[in-house]
């Protein structure tokens, strides 16, 4: 048996803690879209956007097979469309390929890669570069990134729709019946649509916080994702996902595990990836609020002065 298959078998078959998170989220979100949008709309369009970034580091977990065995009983936890533009079989699927660790960063096989093809990147309207420069700081990132990703990511899958691609139609035909549930809440609740559409981009703008540096440009692949020793409340929020590439190297361990793991072999990850390491989201605000992590175009990838930009699309970027 490996060693990851002797992480899992550590596993129980009901996975408490990620039920127990699971269901104060759903009640977060009931709460934040009934009674207290009638008490202090603004206090509840936040905390509701907190709940749904909070379902969706649940969904993160859901693909990997938490908290049931059972995949079908673990997808009808998450059914709900509470992210509203992210279908969770797209989630899915373009996530289980970033796993592919090889992959990391590149700009056309890491569905979530934010780093752009220097020859496509050089093509571009200065106008859109500078969104994209703004968009790689980590207040752009959070405060324009959900249009700047949900635009990349709805124009790509519209292109895979009407190319006929089946798994992605049923998947949006499927999210489709989940957006029909929350539209059925919002309609008598206190809250609107257009103030849940304003909790929704708050909630993919602080999951935005967690993957604004969660991999980085280098020549070795096992160097690329990042560690943030980071116990506080976005720890929880992002379900230890900031100790990344711990789960990137044991991903069907759960979150509530992850940090006894880390502290184990501390050593060991920081060596693995190289030392790509920081102490507190505190420390990442401090170094990137107004200045950017490294360049938008990939500065790996070789650039011949002159080249034509290729004509295979870049891959979406992260709608979430």
């Amino acid at each position: 048996m490996t060693k990851e298959n002797d992480l899992r078998a550590l596993t129980p078959a009901i996975e408490w803690p990620t039920l127990l998170v699971m269901v104060v989220t759903y009640a977060l979100w009931a709460v934040g879209t009934t009674l207290l949008f009638a008490i202090s709309p603004v206090l509840a369009i936040v905390l509701t956007g907190v709940a749904i970034a909070q379902f969706s580091s649940l969904q993160h977990e859901v693909l990997h097979g938490h908290p049931f065995r059972a995949t079908w009983l673990n997808e009808a936890l998450v059914f709900p469309a509470l992210t509203l533009t992210v279908p969770f079989r797209r989630f899915r699927d373009t996530h289980l390929a970033h796993h592919n660790d090889p992959i990391l960063t590149d700009p056309y096989d890491d569905p979530e890669s934010n780093y752009f093809d220097p020859a496509v990147w050089r093509g571009l309207h200065p106008v859109v570069q500078a969104v994209f420069r703004m968009n790689n700081t980590l207040l752009g990132r959070v405060v324009i990134g959900p249009l700047v990703g949900n635009l990349m990511w709805l124009r790509s899958e519209l292109g895979l729709v009407l190319a006929g691609d089946p798994a992605v139609i049923r998947a949006w035909l499927l999210h489709g019946a989940g957006l029909v549930l929350v539209l059925l809440w919002l309609v008598p609740a206190e809250m609107s649509v257009l103030a849940y559409c304003l909790s929704a981009y708050i909630g993919h703008g602080l999951l935005k916080i967690r993957t604004f540096l969660e991999h980085r440009a280098h020549d070795l692949a096992r160097a690329r994702t990042v560690v943030v020793e980071d116990r506080g409340p976005l720890a929880l929020l992002f379900l230890n996902n900031n100790l990344h590439v711990v789960h990137h190297m044991h991903p069907q361990v759960p979150w509530y595990r992850l940090p006894a793991l880390y502290v184990q072999n501390r050593d060991h990850y920081l060596r693995r990836n190289d030392g790509y390491i920081y102490r507190s989201y505190a420390q990442i605000f401090r170094a990137h609020w107004l200045r950017a992590k490294d360049p938008v175009p990939h500065p790996l990838m070789h650039d011949p002065v002159g080249a034509q930009a290729p004509a295979a699309p870049q891959v979406s970027g992260q709608a979430v």
